[in-house]
């Protein structure tokens, strides 16, 4: 197992346990987030595979748009954002900062696990 991969796992498991809390603080609303945005990026396994392991090319922008950090680090900065301009814990709006943190899970035990991104003919790049 390669550093990096160590890094995700180390990664995944303290904003795993972050979401954790945040879905003890807020309650059952929270976790129904959370258990959607931590599946929401496999919706773009629906139907895609060509072969086994593979995806077909046309699906691979859709997969790794699912699959990009920045996207779920952006989603979790803006609900972080909004939950301090909205009052933070006295009443803040939680919901898109449990999305981002939730979306990022996903994808740091992906990395961890080695699914990487794909390449453009659907094969996985592996996690170095």
């Amino acid at each position: 197992m390669g550093y990096t991969r160590v890094v995700w796992g180390m990664s995944a498991l303290l904003w795993l346990i972050i979401t954790v809390l945040w879905c003890v603080w807020f309650g059952l609303p929270a976790v129904t987030v959370a258990v959607i945005f931590a599946i929401l990026p496999d919706i773009a396994l629906i139907g895609a595979f060509e072969s086994k392991g593979r995806l077909k090319p046309e699906r691979v922008q859709f997969y790794n748009a699912m699959h990009n950090a920045f996207v779920a680090v952006g989603v979790l900065a803006v609900g972080f954002a909004v939950f301090l301009l909205t009052g933070g814990m006295n009443g803040g709006i939680w919901a898109i900062g449990v999305a981002g943190l939730a979306w990022f899970v996903h994808i740091a035990v992906d990395r961890a696990l080695n699914f990487g991104r794909r390449a453009p003919d659907g094969s996985i790049i592996p996690v170095l």
